[in-house]
């Protein structure tokens, strides 16, 4: 494999500054995800000579610029303020000022800020340009070993539970290989919805990636909810869960689809527990069975909506 070059064109000191380009670049910029260590030469020269490093969080950002000893002034740039700095940052940028965006941890635009003002660069013909390095997902995949030649990732699911049992229910047939990432307070519970809807798949979990306290942990769904006590569950979660060995083709009979529909328009009784009722009485799975009420949930909501029935 051959190297390129190095673009010449990227600040290499701070004399390439005295005169400014007609138009500034957005380097999109990643950064460690645990270990300080863990960045590119490449990174570090552009955080140290771009005119201005928007980042997620100032005061966080400003612990790596000390390490390193970067001293390019600060601006914060997410998901709350935003839509009101990213229109100076584009004026910078197209005044000739070169700008880094950075998050926390990572990658931005990757389940972290950074998507807006990246689009809006791009949209106002402002040259992007990836810095690439640190990604969670990407690392947990390579330790995982589990198939990565596809692979489908999903950031965050919802907080919501019903609205996260659904998402869950969309991957029941999914044969790729599912990352996720998930925060302290909500791991038991994802987990939980995990394993009844997807079942006790194998699954790789990874907490405090590259940080000292780095763990990570491979089994059933069931081992790894036992394993974590309350003093496992701190951290930020990477999950890497293994695709289904075969997608679910079996049909559900009429006699089911009709009692479904029976209970489900009756609404006495949730959707989980006609699951459990009906499939300890026929031969159709759980998920099957919840997946069927879930799409008969939403017909008779869509027809008493319309006023039809």
């Amino acid at each position: 494999m051959k190297y390129s070059k190095i673009n010449r064109s990227e600040p290499r000191s701070p004399k390439s500054r005295i005169q400014k380009p007609e138009y500034g670049t957005l380097y999109v910029v990643s950064t460690p995800i645990g270990n300080l260590e863990d960045i590119t030469l490449r990174a570090l020269n552009i955080l140290k000579y771009v005119d201005i490093m928007a980042a997620e969080n100032v005061a966080h950002t400003k612990g790596l610029c000390k390490h390193y000893g970067i001293k390019t002034r600060l601006t914060s740039c997410n998901q709350h303020n935003e839509k009101a700095k990213v229109p100076g940052l584009i004026k910078q940028l197209n005044a000739g000022d070169n700008i880094a965006i950075v998050t926390d941890a990572g990658t931005p635009g990757i389940s972290d800020p950074g998507r807006y003002l990246i689009n809006t660069a791009a949209n106002e013909g402002i040259t992007v340009t990836p810095i690439p390095g640190p990604c969670a997902m990407v690392s947990a995949l390579s330790v995982s070993g589990m198939p990565a030649e596809k692979f489908i990732f999903f950031g965050f699911l919802s907080n919501r539970p019903g609205k996260r049992k659904k998402e869950l229910l969309r991957l029941t047939a999914e044969p790729r290989t599912m990352v996720f990432f998930e925060t302290p307070h909500r791991i038991k519970a994802m987990l939980t919805d995990l394993k009844e809807i997807l079942g006790n798949r194998n699954i790789v979990i990874l907490r405090e990636m590259t940080k000292i306290f780095e763990e990570v942990k491979r089994g059933s769904v069931t081992a790894i909810l036992k394993y974590l006590t309350s003093d496992k569950v701190r951290g930020e979660f990477t999950l890497v869960v293994a695709g289904s060995d075969t997608e679910e083709v079996h049909t559900l009979s009429k006699k089911v689809t009709d009692r479904i529909k029976e209970l489900v328009a009756e609404k006495k009784m949730s959707i989980k527990d006609i699951a459990g009722l009906l499939s300890s009485q026929e031969e159709p799975t759980y998920r099957q069975i919840y997946k069927e009420c879930l799409i008969r949930k939403r017909e008779l909501e869509r027809i008493e909506a319309d006023g039809i029935g």
